[in-house]
């Protein structure tokens, strides 16, 4: 199953908004302890992130790993291993069973949007929504946009909100926002 189709997006920089490619100057954080490098692709540097083993893994069991070394542009919402750690007991482990693969890759392209948005064009969209902004996935889900002081925080579908605790991580092919919840689907 490839997500590469055509969605109604959620993002729609305004004219001058920020994209990752006007930040390749700025260096990227550190993610799980290791560099980010802005001419690697998302897979590529997610799997040198310590704090990333079960979502690269998850991509892996949902057959994702392709699509995301692909040209995008993508924003990742990329959940920690602590988030996936949080889900109830043996979440995880059914989710990347062979016959749960549909399941799981609603919830991983739940996390990415067919966009380029940087944290400052995504505050600005939630101050012109009046402090919310809906965000279309790839997996179909609407994610809402907020702040809570100068944190973006995501809610998903079932309630949960998720916080941005490190926000543009420029890739060659888009952006990563690392997260410390997974989101989920409404079913």
């Amino acid at each position: 199953m490839t997500f590469l189709k055509t969605v109604t997006l959620g993002f729609t920089l305004a004219a001058g908004a920020a994209v990752a490619g006007s930040h390749a100057a700025k260096e990227n954080p550190m993610v799980g302890g290791a560099p980010m490098m802005a001419d690697m692709n998302i897979v590529e540097n997610a799997v040198n992130s310590a704090d990333h083993t079960t979502l690269v893994a998850a991509v892996q069991a949902a057959g994702l790993v392709e699509t995301l070394q692909s040209e995008g542009p993508f924003t990742v919402f990329a959940p920690v291993n602590a988030a996936f750690d949080a889900l109830p007991e043996g979440t995880v482990e059914s989710l990347l069973k062979p016959e749960n693969k549909d399941a799981l890759t609603k919830v991983l392209t739940c996390h990415v949007v067919a966009a380029n948005a940087m944290s400052d064009a995504i505050v600005g969209m939630i101050n012109d929504d009046g402090g919310m902004h809906a965000v279309e996935t790839v997996g179909g889900c609407t994610l809402t946009a907020m702040l809570d002081g100068d944190m973006v925080k995501l809610k998903d579908e079932q309630g949960g909100i998720a916080t941005v605790t490190i926000a543009d991580v420029v890739q060659s092919n888009g952006v990563i926002h690392v997260i410390d919840k997974v989101l989920l689907p409404a079913n």
